[in-house]
């Protein structure tokens, strides 16, 4: 049998397709938070987080061997602290990133700076942009960030564990009575966050109910005479806060909380930050808002 060689007129475009198909079918594309598309042409190899929760995230999804940037407050797990820092959250250092050459950067919408984050999209770096508000996204974020960091088998088993808790959890609490709440960020000025925040997903998950849960700003200033007037039945508060949130409120001796004891501080990290930990906030929280509840007077 006898074959004709393809004339290289027609053999060198037909190599370039398969090259270009072959490249095209290596290319990555994944949506963040707020509906932007990630494109990436091979999964990322240098990455810097903007946020400490996304340092999480990245981490769990198995992604931390090609993190090369964190922000300041980025302290789990440990191995982040080995990191180069890119500065505060608010402020992060642009000309530090930019040297270290970075493939993919991780941000917090609502903490990083807006403009900040459009001069690294203006130097054509892929900015994915994270504010999980509830238990899905996070899971989600797992397997996101394990698809744009080419570690796809741990985001997925990251994220398949996180579910599989989170539904136990939530099936474990779900029947709770309800318990008024006034989750407390900060003493002056006085704040809090509303329902859109994850911090409410936890309570709602415990049985609890964020009393400023329908305020529209995520975190509001409140006066102290509505936190009165509201007289929730517990008030929580940060571990970390630096001016004692909770100390102030004993000597409203008539309020529910105060009444019963139910002033109680909770792991900052684990709660305030949106990533995998949020599920050991979840059982201290429960765990409070049962106690809560047993301290209840009877009838």
């Amino acid at each position: 049998m006898r074959y004709r060689l393809m004339p290289l007129r027609f053999a060198v475009p037909a190599a370039l397709a398969l090259l270009w198909a072959g490249n095209a079918a290596a290319s990555i594309t994944v949506t963040d938070d707020f509906g932007n598309d990630i494109r990436l042409d091979k999964p990322a190899r240098r990455i810097v987080s903007l946020s400490p929760h996304t340092t999480e995230l990245l981490y769990a999804a198995g992604a931390g061997p090609y993190v090369i940037g964190v922000s300041n407050y980025s302290n789990y797990p440990p191995a982040a602290l080995q990191v180069t820092s890119v500065g505060r959250i608010s402020a992060v250092d642009i000309e530090k990133i930019l040297t270290l050459k970075p493939d993919l950067i991780l941000a917090w919408r609502s903490g990083n700076s807006a403009s900040q984050l459009q001069q690294l999209r203006a130097f054509g770096l892929p900015v994915f942009e994270s504010q999980p508000a509830d238990y899905a996204t996070i899971a989600t974020s797992l397997e996101r960030l394990g698809v744009l960091s080419g570690t796809d088998e741990q985001g997925r088993k990251a994220a398949a564990d996180f579910r599989a808790r989170w539904q136990a959890l939530s099936r474990n609490y779900r029947d709770r009575k309800p318990v008024n709440v006034f989750y407390q960020i900060w003493g002056r000025p006085l704040m809090t966050l509303n329902g859109k925040h994850m911090v409410s997903t936890v309570l709602r998950t415990c049985g609890g109910n964020n009393i400023f849960g329908d305020l529209p700003q995520l975190a509001p200033h409140v006066s102290l005479e509505s936190v009165i007037a509201a007289n929730p039945e517990a008030i929580l508060a940060p571990d970390d806060a630096k001016d004692h949130p909770l100390d102030e409120w004993r000597q409203f001796g008539k309020m529910k909380a105060v009444v019963a004891g139910n002033l109680f501080t909770v792991n900052a990290d684990w709660l305030n930050r949106p990533g995998p930990r949020v599920l050991d906030a979840t059982e201290e929280v429960c765990k409070m808002l049962d106690t809560v509840r047993a301290r209840r007077p009877p009838g």
